[in-house]
């Protein structure tokens, strides 16, 4: 046995799944080492595209995403989607080749320090230099990517190494166990909690990683606290019920915006910083704050909490329900929102107008997908309106990159939903910007087996940036581009490919395209100004105490 090899069987007892990348020469060990592995192999078109299949991977099962590239410009291609990967707090472990370490000491061709390189963008990386720490690397490697807060690892590994030969055998997963807060942090919290008039919980991503959906839902019906959800929190809240008040994240101000203003009281359970800075909901800082997470609270002026119960969410959120009480106690002032948000969000639900407005595409979408159907939203002017337009049932079925944020994420990441789920309609929503950074990877698709809808919301240029031009300087400049035939281009590949017409065209289309046993691409002229709109609606609004 080789070290590529006992590193491939090291995966296998991790229970990889799938390894996304790309061959090349300083990882053909590794290659060899995976004929006839448990493991599948799944050959992408770019290594930013695998690093973001391994990205949504990690995010919705919780497991590490595996992704894997050759040295120099292979590994430089990864950085994007690793990073990514690191501030969604998703789990990912890359695997790099690298030059021997017979020529590391010289100026080498395509020799970077990856183990360098990495170390910004990870929450560890090493390079194995002795065969017989394989094993060990290993384990550390994804015992660290999947612990809170997950994130990506780096394991280089040079040619020589991977072909010396070894003995070893895998490490034993160790079994990490769920750790409790402490009494005082849950009673301090209750106390605050029973005696605060306008209480409003913020609930972020780690409440959907930590699997406290439905407790959370208890714990807010039984108090009677509304409830609002940052743009990677969503769903966590059943979005019909009661006390939703949907998502928190614009850089705008909106409805929910009056909520925290009115607040005496903010429950942050589960929620990042990184999310949504606490500067745009509590520039002062004087709005009190309770932190109910797995981790301690990161310091932050406007975020310094009154109590941090710091331990297994599910269990905090039980502790801290039997010594509240709230009978008696008046509605929130946040509830006396919900109407007007939900106008706001039903207004375009007969919208005429084409180009199609982004919330009635978006409104319609909705009406067309499951509870348990998943979208993956690229970055860009329509990911604002997907944040605030697209209402989820449950966790993880709109996955939205907003720690990172990087563009081109939508198609490489529905490939790896439906891989994770291939019984559910997987949709990726995209800009025509972020479709042309990734498009190469529905070959990948549509060769490995994985049909999706991709819905470019087309308007020939970045419109997030031209809305921010806009509204700082009145005008936009360097935005604008143009498009291929996006029905032919994707019929050049096998796919299938629509173009949206009317708005009375939509929701037929979408129904057709999931059907197809293929990949399918819907081109849809969207009317962003819509943008500015907002922003001027945005501007006037003002809360009625």
């Amino acid at each position: 046995m080789n070290t590529a090899e006992l590193l491939v069987r090291c995966l296998e007892a991790e229970g990889v799944e799938y390894i996304f990348g790309l061959p090349g020469e300083e990882n053909l060990h590794v290659l060899e080492a995976l004929q006839g592995s448990s493991i599948r192999f799944i050959t992408t078109r770019h290594e930013q595209g695998a690093a973001f299949m391994a990205d949504v991977y990690g995010r919705l099962t919780g497991r590490a995403g595996v992704c894997l590239s050759t040295l120099g410009p292979g590994a430089t291609n990864l950085m994007t989607g690793v990073a990514d990967a690191n501030l969604d707090r998703a789990p990912l472990v890359a695997i790099t080749g690298q030059v021997g370490t017979d020529r590391m000491h010289i100026e080498s061709h395509q020799y970077l320090d990856l183990v360098a390189m990495f170390a910004p963008v990870t929450k560890w990386n090493a390079q194995i230099v002795r065969p017989s720490n394989t094993a060990e690397i290993v384990r550390k490697a994804f015992k660290i990517a999947q612990t809170e807060k997950p994130g990506a690892v780096h394991i280089d590994l040079p040619e020589n190494i991977a072909a010396m030969p070894v003995t070893g055998k895998p490490l034993l997963c160790d079994n990490i166990e769920k750790s409790f807060a402490s009494f005082r942090s849950i009673e301090k919290a209750a106390a605050a909690i029973n005696d605060a008039v306008n209480p409003l919980i913020l609930v972020g991503n780690g409440a959907i990683r930590g699997a406290a959906s439905e407790m959370l839902t208890k714990f807010a019906t039984r108090l009677n606290i509304p409830v609002a959800n940052t743009f990677m929190g969503k769903g966590v809240i059943p979005y019909p019920h009661p006390l939703a008040l949907w998502a928190v994240g614009l850089q705008q101000r909106d409805y929910i915006s009056c909520g925290f203003d009115q607040a005496d009281l903010v429950i942050a359970i589960g929620y990042d910083l990184i999310e949504y800075s606490p500067k745009k909901w509590n520039p002062e800082g004087n709005i009190p704050v309770i932190h109910i997470g797995s981790t301690p609270a990161e310091v932050d002026s406007s975020y310094m909490p009154l109590a941090e119960v710091v331990g297994e969410i599910s269990d905090s959120l039980q502790e801290i329900l039997y010594r509240c009480d709230r009978d008696g106690k008046p509605d929130p002032h946040a509830l006396s929102l919900r109407p007007e948000i939900r106008s706001d969000y039903s207004q375009y639900a007969n919208d005429e107008g084409f180009p199609i407005k982004p919330q009635k595409l978006i409104y319609d979408l909705r009406q067309v997908m499951g509870a348990d159907d998943i979208v993956i939203s690229d970055v860009g002017a329509h990911k604002m309106w997907m944040a605030r337009h697209y209402h989820c049932h449950r966790p993880n079925t709109c996955i939205i990159s907003n720690g990172f944020a990087a563009m081109g994420i939508a198609i490489p990441g529905a490939i790896a939903a439906k891989l994770v789920h291939p019984d559910r309609k997987i949709v990726a929503v995209t800009g025509d910007g972020g479709f042309m950074m990734n498009c190469q990877e529905l070959e990948t698709a549509l060769r490995v087996g994985t049909a999706f809808v991709t819905i470019i919301f087309n308007d020939g240029g970045y419109g997030l940036i031209e809305w921010k031009q806009e509204n700082h300087f009145g005008h936009s400049s360097f935005i604008k581009f143009g498009n291929p035939d996006f029905v032919k281009f994707a019929e050049s590949m096998g796919l299938k490919g629509y173009r949206v017409q009317s708005v009375d065209q939509l929701i037929p289309t979408l129904k057709e395209a999931l059907d197809q046993e293929v990949p399918a691409v819907i081109d849809c002229p969207v009317d962003y100004r819509e943008n500015l709109r907002f922003t001027q609606r945005a501007g006037d609004l003002s809360c009625a105490i």
